[in-house]
């Protein structure tokens, strides 16, 4: 039973990676918001920069995991 439960949360496929990484990047840009809204002028701007590089690279990560996963 917890076998079937834990597999809803697995990403099987691209469709619902993307959809987990656009997700992902929807929260990053809200908080970016949040950080140019504590730290205006250059600080907020950095950060909010930041946020969206950080969903870059964990989209990355998860697209080559569905990709060696379908492969296998």
């Amino acid at each position: 039973m917890w076998r079937k439960f834990l597999n809803l949360f697995v990403i099987k496929n691209k469709f619902e990676a993307f959809l987990v990484i656009y997700a992902l990047g929807l929260g990053a840009v809200e908080r970016g918001l949040h950080y140019m809204q504590q730290y205006p002028g250059v600080g907020g701007w950095l950060l909010f920069g930041v946020c969206p590089i950080a969903v870059f690279m964990a989209g990355a990560r998860i697209l080559d995991s569905v990709e060696r996963r379908d492969t296998e």
